[in-house]
């Protein structure tokens, strides 16, 4: 069963649109938290925060060495949001199935 406070942590964290491109670049491979803030011209500082938001939804890890924080794409990624979704798309589908079905029972009755 999917945690629903993940689900929000992970909603709130791709609500930005900074933080959807910093998963969209690290999607291609890690960066340092400056190869992440450099497109965006914002702070190092700016960029942590964006970072430490996608971390602690689980979408992102980092991993300091030395002075340099390095992150990757994390390891939860999408998965709870997919399950959520899916719960309600299925619940969709089976409605959309039954209105067609109604909609078939109604052929040719008259108005």
């Amino acid at each position: 069963m999917v945690q629903c406070e993940q689900v929000d942590r992970t909603f709130a964290a791709l609500a930005d649109p900074t933080r959807r491109s910093v998963l969209e670049r690290l999607g291609r491979g890690s960066a340092t938290i400056t190869e992440l803030a450099e497109p965006f011209q914002i702070s190092l500082t700016g960029m942590k925060k964006h970072v430490q938001v996608l971390e602690n939804a689980g979408l992102v890890t980092t991993e300091k060495v030395g002075r340099v924080r390095r992150c990757s794409v994390g390891p939860r990624r999408l998965e709870d949001v997919q399950e959520w979704t899916g719960r309600y798309r299925h619940m969709l589908d089976e409605r959309l199935d039954r209105f067609g079905e109604l909609l078939e029972s109604t052929k040719g009755v008259a108005s």
